[in-house]
């Protein structure tokens, strides 16, 4: 693994169709319908919109017999209409359907948590070795039959495990773990390479980010050791709509992305469906675009493991590093909204540069709770002040009296300067800039540099971007996918995000906040985690997010899941405070974790619920 340099991830090509997915070809976009798949029309239009939004595969649930049937008429009508996009069934719970589903479609996901082990109980029950091996062979006696109609049909297979629908099995066994979600997809996998089946994607999903990338992370390491090399599908579950999912995805796929990992990418929103497309394409070809980029020649920290990484040791400096949870630095030439009331909180630090004007404002003001950066050559030691210093400024570090000062610096400058004053000042936090193509290889650069010289400050990462207001969703998906992999990787003690266009500084400051809860290190408001909906969902999905949104928005802190059915939705809730799940038409059942508390409540009072459990629980 080169943690410096991109390139893609060799791997075999699985063909679905008309279309070929991974080795030298693009990385795929592909969304799922939302619509009844036994209402052959609405699956029909809802598909060619996606395709038309530039969908390359288009995915539907298939929770029986009848629906897997009906993908033949499917498939039937969108080739009248020209469209020969491959089709993939969803299928869940009854491994009869995969197998009538491989008959008519062009690929079939199976999710190893559900194919052949029962639904899962949450239980205890410890397996011998002999059991467990039982287990294996119930697998294995029901699987291969299914890879021989596959093989027959030329039908492409997707094994997509989720983290929130582990078998009771492999979480007795492996724990609530990524070693467990990758068991349960090896399990697979190794019959697909006993019966010398390539036609295979992989994907592995949660939505927790970090348990995501991780457990990716290790499949490659895993197959690598066992000879496979088989694409991958990449994607955050449940992550929710608007903004906070886009960033949410952009973290964990850009992460995966950026380290040349993913053939094929679905951006689940909980949205209209081809309103996907468009986000997932974004973040393919801002990605990348980094291919043949300018070498960078770093060296990686022995001590790093990109595979199961923690944080990095650093000293604090103030309330920067150590056991902190990570600042927020933000430019603004306007102080005049400090200290206002809002939803999001107020940046830690704020630059001001050499504006004078703006010192003299800061020498007035009571109680704010930001603090600012001064350029060193205007700073005069304000209370609530603190210098920075550009590169070529080094040699007045010591001149200057500060218990917090902070050093800009780029991978490549000479360090025979940089190296000895830091560690001879740890009370300098250093700001990590770049202008290199691969902004995370570089950035990953600097700090295995310090981290080979011993040195323990902690690091702000700055980011730069150019973006109108217009295009507020591209930055927001290249920040979050810049930042994930150093997230990921427990490098970030801080975060600075800065675009020369007309963003409001509010948006880019509420990006930088919502980045970092996307990477699981700083919670500021309330996370929702909400499946995009299919046809399993039996009531109206997007009203539900809007009115519980609403409700609990002031409930900073609290994770609360919103998911369409029962397929993902108590595991997923693992992370989850609260959950809402469909659970029947326009019947809804509740969760306190993974506990369902209350059954089979009307849709039109489920919100109201929901809002008396937490605040019984609060009381």
């Amino acid at each position: 693994m080169d943690l410096f340099n991109y390139r893609r991830r060799e791997s075999s090509v699985a063909k679905a169709g008309t279309v070929e997915i991974g080795g030298d070809n693009p990385v795929r976009v592909q969304s799922m319908t939302t619509t009844n798949t036994n209402d052959t029309e609405a699956c029909v239009a809802q598909a060619e919109r996606i395709i038309k939004a530039g969908g390359e595969l288009v995915r539907l649930t298939t929770q029986g017999s009848r629906e897997a049937e009906n993908m033949k008429n499917i498939s039937e009508q969108l080739r009248k209409d020209g469209y020969n996009t491959p089709l993939v069934a969803d299928v869940h719970f009854n491994p009869h359907v995969a197998d009538v589903a491989a008959l008519y479609c062009e690929k079939v996901r199976i999710n190893p948590g559900n194919y052949v082990d029962p639904a899962r109980k949450f239980v205890k029950h410890e397996y011998t070795d002999e059991e467990y091996a039982q287990e294996l062979k119930k697998i294995d006696e029901r699987f291969t039959p299914f890879l021989n109609i596959c093989k027959e049909h030329h039908t492409c297979i997707r094994i997509g495990v989720n983290h929130g629908s582990l078998s009771d099995r492999i979480r007795n066994r492996y724990g609530d773990t990524p070693e467990g979600i990758v068991e349960s997809c090896m399990e697979f996998l190794r019959i697909c390479k006993r019966e010398n089946f390539k036609d295979v994607v992989i994907s592995i999903k949660s939505s927790n980010t970090v348990v995501m990338v991780r457990s990716m992370r290790l499949l490659v390491d895993t197959m690598e050791k066992e000879g496979m090399s088989y694409p991958l599908h990449l994607g955050v579950t449940e992550a929710g709509e608007g903004e906070d999912g886009r960033i949410k995805s952009a973290v964990g796929i850009g992460a995966l992305l950026s380290d040349g990992i993913g053939d094929t990418i679905r951006v689940s929103l909980s949205e209209e469906p081809e309103a996907e497309i468009p986000v997932a394409k974004h973040l393919v070809e801002y990605i990348t675009k980094r291919a043949g980029h300018l070498m960078i020649p770093a060296t990686a920290n022995k001590d790093f493991d990109w595979l199961r990484p923690t944080r990095r040791k650093t000293k604090a400096v103030g309330n920067i590093g150590g056991e902190n949870v990570p600042v927020v630095i933000s430019n603004r030439q306007d102080l005049s909204g400090l200290n206002i009331k809002s939803a999001i909180p107020q940046p830690d630090y704020i630059y001001i540069g050499n504006n004078e004007k703006l010192l003299g404002e800061i020498k007035e003001m009571k109680d704010t709770k930001s603090k600012f950066l001064v350029d060193f050559s205007i700073y005069d030691g304000t209370v609530g002040t603190y210098p920075i210093f550009p590169y070529n400024a080094v040699p007045f570090l010591s001149q200057i009296k500060a218990d917090r000062k902070f050093l800009v610096l780029q991978y490549g400058a000479p360090s025979e300067e940089y190296i000895p004053c830091l560690k001879h000042h740890p009370e300098i936090v250093v700001v990590c800039m770049t202008t290199h193509t691969n902004k995370l290889g570089e950035q990953r650069a600097l700090v295995h540099e310090l981290s080979n010289e011993g040195i323990t400050n902690p690091i702000v990462f700055a980011e730069m971007y150019q973006h109108s207001k217009e295009e507020k969703s591209d930055f927001q998906l290249e920040a979050a996918a810049d930042l994930g992999a150093l997230m990921i990787d427990g490098l970030t003690d801080g975060v600075w995000l800065m675009n020369n266009g007309d963003i409001s500084q509010d948006d880019v400051e509420a990006t930088a906040f919502g980045v970092l809860q996307a990477g699981r290190l700083r919670t500021v408001k309330t996370e929702y985690i909400s499946c995009p909906g299919c046809g399993r969902t039996l009531y109206d999905l997007r009203e539900t997010i809007a009115k519980v949104r609403e409700a609990t928005k002031h409930l900073v802190g609290l994770k609360i899941g919103i998911m369409g059915c029962i397929v993902n939705g108590p595991g997923e809730m693992a992370d989850a405070d609260y959950g809402y799940v469909g659970a029947g038409v326009n019947r809804i059942s509740l969760y306190r974790k993974q506990e369902c508390v209350e059954k089979n409540i009307p849709e039109e009072l489920a919100v109201e619920h929901l809002l008396a459990l937490i605040e019984k629980d609060r009381k």
